[in-house]
Formats: structure tokens, sequence, C-alpha cells
């Protein structure tokens, strides 16, 4: 799997993506990891995200200078910062999920028994994962 993960390949594709959505490798993850109708405290996607809090104000800076992100306050607690994905954040990662949803050429070389085997192989696989943070 880290073989696969690390290619050149994998590589390529992620690069691919961040292109596609005009982001950084940082920006892409961060973007992946915000939903529609979702507003997360910056100190919880600090905590998702497994970085600095500081790192997050750079990350929401980068996505808010290209309006895929807004930044509000809490009406509870207006030290608190809430984070929201917007229409163009949208879009934008949609785009970068076209890009990585496309299966890479080698996939081609398995038959297409192979191919279902390994698809639902990867949904017990995705769905055994932890999730947590944001």
């Amino acid at each position: 799997m880290a073989e696969m993960m690390l290619s050149h390949d994998s590589m390529d594709r992620l690069h691919n993506a961040c292109a596609a959505a005009d982001v950084t490798p940082p920006l892409l993850k961060a973007l992946m990891s915000l939903g529609p109708g979702q507003a997360w405290p910056m100190s919880v996607l600090a905590k998702g995200w497994r970085c600095d809090a500081s790192w997050v104000t750079g990350i929401v800076d980068g996505l808010e200078e290209r309006g895929y992100v807004q930044r509000r306050t809490l009406e509870t607690d207006r030290r608190v910062k809430l984070v929201e994905i917007t229409e163009g954040g949208e879009a934008a990662r949609a785009k970068a999920l076209d890009v990585l949803f496309d299966p890479p050429p080698s996939i081609n070389t398995l038959s297409a028994k192979d191919q279902l085997a390994l698809r639902n192989i990867m949904r017990k696989v995705r769905v055994a994962e932890p999730r947590g943070g944001c």
C-alpha cells in the first residue's frame, strides 16, 4: 500500500488534483476535510489536521484568499473563529475529486472480476478505518 501511495503516479495524481483546484497539497488536504453545511472551530481543525493552531491559520488564509472558505465568529463566543466551505470551495473540491477518483491506468490491467473484488476489499478497508477530527 505504501509503495502505491508514494509512487510517482500517485504523486502526479495528487499534484494534478492540486492544480485542478489551484491549491497546494496541504490546502487540498484541508479542503477535502471540509463538507458543505459544516462550520468548524479552528481549534477543532488543528486537532483533526494534527497540526499547530498557527499552521491552521496559514492554511485557512490560503483557502480564504481563493474564496474557498469563509471565517466567522461563534455567536456565543466571539473569540472562536469558525471556518466553513463556500460554493467556490465546493466546486474546487469537486474538480480535485474528479482527478483523484479517475482510476490509474494500471487498474485497467486487471480483469473486470478483479477490479470488482479490489473495489469491494477497499470499501471494507475504508469502513474499518478509524475516523476522527473534522
